[in-house]
């Protein structure tokens, strides 16, 4: 699959699933934790600076943003839901992203699969083993990218990698190492995700 990407734009915001219209484009769910390298690796994937806002303050996503992407012949959209965890706003604000997460992933037709993203350096919480079990329940594939892998020496790289396929309850081969900053996996991740897509056609 070539990594041309002809279009890429902001579609829609909105608080909660039901406010999204109904489309008939396949989509493909993006979360983490709220530090976990969310909005850049989308910008890295999409081949745009700013077109997922980055942010120096966890937390920044609170709403669910939708994103086009025309991809070779391919044409989806890239969902970008809110992060959980950490996050320098109010309790309340925080328990309201869960059921906002969760009616997305559990209601929406067009859904393909769900990237989870799991920072390198940090050991899997059962936020993730559970949200992972969550998504093949409700018969969600899933994937997941390993970011900042260009954090780490190649040495402590590879352990850590080893480490943290060891904690997922999924198959190593649905984890993919990334690097918003050096490109490392995108092209990886495209493919997993393109195979997905194709999987529900």
């Amino acid at each position: 699959m070539k990594l041309k990407i002809r279009r890429a734009e902001h579609v829609a915001t909105a608080a909660k699933a039901s406010q999204l219209a109904p489309t008939e484009l396949p989509e493909v769910a993006f979360l983490g934790r709220s530090n976990v390298g969310k909005s850049s690796l989308l910008n890295k994937l999409v081949q745009r600076r700013q077109l997922a806002r980055t942010s120096s303050t966890p937390g920044k996503t609170r709403l669910i943003h939708v994103f086009e992407i025309e991809i070779g012949s391919l044409v989806l959209r890239l969902v970008d839901l809110p992060g959980y965890g950490y996050a320098r706003v109010a309790r309340s604000e925080r328990n309201s992203w869960q059921p906002m997460i969760e009616g997305y992933l559990s209601d929406r037709p067009t859904l393909c699969a769900a990237v989870l993203l799991q920072d390198l350096r940090r050991d899997v919480s059962d936020d993730e083993t559970l949200l992972l079990d969550w998504l093949d329940e409700q018969s969600v594939p899933s994937l997941v990218a390993i970011t900042k892998v260009d954090k780490l020496k190649r040495m402590r790289r590879g352990q850590r990698l080893k480490q943290l396929k060891a904690q997922l309850p999924i198959a190593p081969a649905r984890t993919i190492a990334t690097s918003a900053e050096t490109g490392e996996g995108i092209e990886l991740l495209w493919r997993a995700i393109h195979e997905r897509v194709l999987d529900r056609e």
